[in-house]
């Protein structure tokens, strides 16, 4: 868990194989806390899978961590795969030419 200023941010298993869920707030402040428990997390596990289905809001950190984390997987000859991505993040991947690297599929018209 990751606190700063009475925001938190949780990086958690589901309890299911690979499968993790990322909560709270994602910013400069959360970010490196949850970098590190994504290292611990992810070590060993084979392919990821990681639900953003409850993060609240994020700024530019909050992209840079799933960038960094989608770097990670590939230098350990690991798939990572975001589900419930939200709109927020979502925009600034579409703007910052990030969406291709992170593999998310475009929007439904």
């Amino acid at each position: 868990m990751s606190r700063a200023g009475g925001k938190q941010a949780q990086l958690e298993s589901t309890g299911e194989a690979g499968r993790f869920q990322l909560s709270g707030d994602l910013s400069f402040e959360t970010v490196p806390g949850l970098w590190a428990e994504a290292e611990r997390l992810f070590r060993g596990s084979g392919d990821v899978e990681l639900d953003l289905g409850a993060v609240a809001r994020s700024d530019s950190a909050g992209l840079a961590l799933l960038v960094a984390l989608t770097r990670r997987a590939a230098q350990h000859d690991q798939a990572i795969r975001f589900c419930h991505f939200p709109e927020q993040l979502r925009a600034m991947a579409r703007l910052s030419g990030l969406a291709d690297f992170l593999h998310l599929a475009p929007e439904k018209a």
